[in-house]
């Protein structure tokens, strides 16, 4: 244990949060985001064998995500749902969604991917972040055994988006990554059915399962939460490069990416921030990439912050403009004017919007009907 290590867990103040951990983990640990698991000795119904996986003398090491769990025989990842069960790591979430609702595309949000249509959405109990602010937390931080589930395997899933009159698929509420094994292989079916596939996530996954990933999804919005890696430590418990690898990983496969920036006041609305934030966004050419700054409501841990002043949204709706980003858009503020979709180059509204709700679409085979400007995006099913 380092000496920062050490001050922090002095600073904890209780022997079991002394007990050592690499920095990260110690991190979750503060945030009630990390429980000791109930030993584990045998298979349940909705299990599939992990993948990413390497021997790590008794135990198994994970190679999902940056958290790279080492789980002993009996325990559980930090995702709470991948289980070391006689010396074979196991998914615990495959076939058992805790959350199925059809949305509006626009929810998710995805802005310019197919507009106007619903998406089938699914979602497991687990996630690999312990967000402070998370609005998903009930079924995020806790283990598939603690929630109520469904019984819906991958093929029962794209039956029932066909049914539904659904476009898509989506993975999203908690974190997919931490169900992975269940969500690639309903993509792989609802591709064969001409279902697209949409991942909504914090960015958090190793490079090797993203690139497996990319051939079965077509859309992705990802949570940029911050532009800081101290940020990301004390905020999410987690790590800001990874996500940014994500990105790039996102662009260079073809995935139309969206993303979102939650604008937290005193914690990730300071405007230099957002402005390193966009450069960087631009200089690695995501400027047509859609930016969805979000309102922040009091949620989970930070109950107590006000919500996020407008104003604050709008000065950093300018700063994100003025740096180069060709659509923004200020989230979680009904009927404000940066709802709609603007051509970048003759700023005319192509795409008038209510909510969720498309009242007006102004693209011809996605091109502005004003100007003939090709508008970035997926607009055709």
């Amino acid at each position: 244990m380092n000496k920062r290590e050490f001050l922090r867990c002095c600073a904890l103040g209780t022997a079991a949060a002394c007990t050592y951990f690499p920095l990260p983990s110690l991190r979750w640990a503060e945030r009630g985001g990390y429980s000791e698991p109930e030993p584990v000795e045998e298979l349940w119904k909705w299990s599939k064998e992990a993948l990413f996986v390497e021997p790590a003398g008794d135990a198994i090491h994970c190679l999902k995500c940056p958290n790279g769990c080492v789980i002993p025989v009996g325990e559980t990842g930090r995702c709470r749902n991948r289980v070391n069960v006689r010396g074979k790591l196991y998914s615990n979430a495959y076939g058992n969604p805790c959350a199925v609702h059809i949305d509006p595309i626009e929810k998710k949000p995805l802005l310019h991917f197919l507009p106007g249509t619903r998406a089938f959405s699914i979602a497991t109990a687990g996630c690999n972040l312990a967000c402070l602010n998370c609005q998903n937390w009930e079924i995020s931080q806790v283990s598939p055994t603690e929630t109520e589930n469904q019984d819906l395997m991958p093929r029962a899933v794209v039956d029932a988006c066909l049914r539904g009159h659904c476009a898509s698929i989506a993975y999203t509420y908690s974190e997919p990554t931490t169900f992975y094994e269940y969500a690639f292989d309903t993509a792989e079916i609802a591709h064969q059915e001409g279902i697209r596939n949409v991942w909504k996530s914090n960015g958090y996954i190793e490079e090797v399962p993203l690139r497996k990933l990319c051939r079965v999804i077509d859309a992705a919005n990802i949570d940029l939460k911050s532009f800081d890696e101290d940020v990301y430590a004390r905020l999410n418990a987690g790590s800001l490069a990874p996500v940014l690898r994500t990105l790039r990983v996102f662009r260079e496969m073809g995935v139309w990416l969206e993303i979102t920036n939650l604008v937290i006041p005193g914690w990730t609305d300071d405007l230099d921030m957002i402005r390193r934030m966009c450069n960087w966004l631009c200089n690695n050419g995501l400027s047509d990439s859609p930016l969805h700054l979000s309102r922040f409501v009091p949620l989970y841990k930070l109950n107590r912050l006000a919500p996020t002043p407008v104003k604050r949204l709008e000065e950093a709706h300018a700063v994100a403009v003025a740096e180069g980003m060709h659509y923004v858009y200020v989230g979680n503020v009904p009927a404000h004017p940066t709802e709609h979709t603007y051509c970048h180059k003759c700023r005319k509204r192509v795409i008038e919007r209510r909510g969720y709700a498309i009242l007006s679409n102004d693209l011809e085979n996605g091109r502005c009907r004003h100007c003939g400007t090709s508008i970035p995006g997926v607009w055709h099913t």
